[in-house]
């Protein structure tokens, strides 16, 4: 009887180290990064410009890509995610767009200490993919311009919405990724002009 036993476990230990063993499934990271290319423009003011926060409306908030499937029904790709969450994505990207863009002196991000006369925020308001007919990329964006004067502080100079609908080549997380980026860098691109128009007759920094 005790054989028995002996037997049957050794064959139990023997088929528990023979189990197939499968590495953790690793979501795919991505990024949407759009870079600006051709000469910079000239300066319009030797003030600085400090992007401020950026808000992102649900459910595209969050590191997962996010599919339009119906009217009222989006979904959350768990296994294709941003390499961070779009709100930062996004601020990287327009600070670093506005920099080559030379319209301020310089354009620095929300962690910098320097205390700016002008400050730059965004709101992204849809972020995703509709696949409810032909595959599209979708971004929103609006964005406000203030400065902070002897009167109020950070007086809203401007606010301009864009909404960009790209068509994908096929329904693959990469192709929503290069249409998102394909979107927010036409955005930049029509932002910039009104921001250049906005910098020719920005008012008076405080004490100036």
């Amino acid at each position: 009887m005790m054989k028995r036993i002996l037997l049957i476990a050794a064959i139990l230990g023997l088929s528990a180290c023979t189990l197939p063993t499968r590495p953790p499934v690793s979501p795919a990271a991505w990024m949407v990064n759009p870079e600006r290319a051709g000469p910079p423009r000239q300066e319009r003011t030797d003030i600085w410009l400090k992007i401020g926060s950026v808000s992102v409306a649900p459910p595209f908030d969050g590191k997962s890509l996010v599919y339009r499937t119906g009217d009222q029904r989006y979904e959350k790709d768990f296994y294709n995610v941003y390499a961070v969450i779009p709100a930062e994505m996004f601020g990287n990207a327009e600070r670093q767009w506005m920099n080559k863009a030379n319209i301020f002196s310089a354009t620095v991000g929300q962690s910098n200490s320097f205390f700016p006369y002008y400050y730059l925020q965004a709101s992204i308001e849809e972020f995703y993919g509709d696949y409810r007919s032909k595959p599209e990329a979708v971004v929103s964006v609006e964005f406000f311009l203030s400065a902070t004067s002897g009167a109020k502080v950070n007086p809203l100079i401007g606010a301009n919405r864009y909404t960009k609908r790209i068509s994908l080549k096929d329904n693959t997380p990469e192709a929503l990724v290069l249409g998102q980026q394909q979107a927010l860098a036409e955005i930049f691109q029509e932002y910039e002009v009104q921001l250049y128009k906005y910098a020719g007759n920005l008012p008076k920094p405080l004490g100036q």
